[in-house]
């Protein structure tokens, strides 16, 4: 199955990065993966949401430590098909200034797979939230796709603030 990515700018100058990849699940499992504090720390190198998925609920991404990485809000939640959060970095000052990004969760089912779509949307050219998610949403995303095939993580690794 394969995977594409890509980051661009629009005419109005915002910064989006968009991965699709097709994982051999069902969406209620992949829902399950993305939202479950269990599994997401397996995949998500040792990090963990809080949150409780219904719209207009605040949002966590945080460490092993419990130090928050980034936060925000839900937007829209209609589980299994489409999560939507307000997300903010919170621990590096010049990605924090940058403000609030979008990121839309978008999964489809596809003959005998799930269609799963990340956009991560910033409303400001050259945003280097942007260029760093790029980076690490195809690490996230192998590791769960793997998961979820095989039932084993593609890279075991804990990240930490430091």
């Amino acid at each position: 199955m394969s995977s594409d990515k890509h980051t661009q700018g629009s005419a109005a100058g915002d910064s989006t990065f968009v991965y699709v990849t097709f994982i051999r699940t069902t969406p209620e499992a992949l829902w399950t993966a993305l939202t479950s504090r269990e599994f997401t720390e397996r995949y998500w190198f040792g990090m963990h949401h809080e949150c409780d998925w219904q719209t207009g609920s605040p949002w966590s991404l945080r460490f092993a430590d419990g130090r928050i990485a980034d936060s925000g809000a839900v937007v829209e939640s209609d589980p299994p098909r489409r999560l939507v959060l307000r997300w903010r970095n919170m621990f590096l000052a010049e990605l924090h200034a940058e403000g609030d990004s979008l990121c839309t969760i978008d999964i489809e089912p596809v003959e005998h797979a799930v269609k799963l779509t990340i956009t991560h949307h910033m409303a400001r050219p050259g945003s280097i939230f942007i260029e760093k998610v790029s980076g690490g949403w195809p690490r996230i995303l192998s590791n769960l796709k793997t998961l979820l095939e095989t039932g084993e993580v593609l890279m075991p690794l804990v990240v930490t603030a430091d």
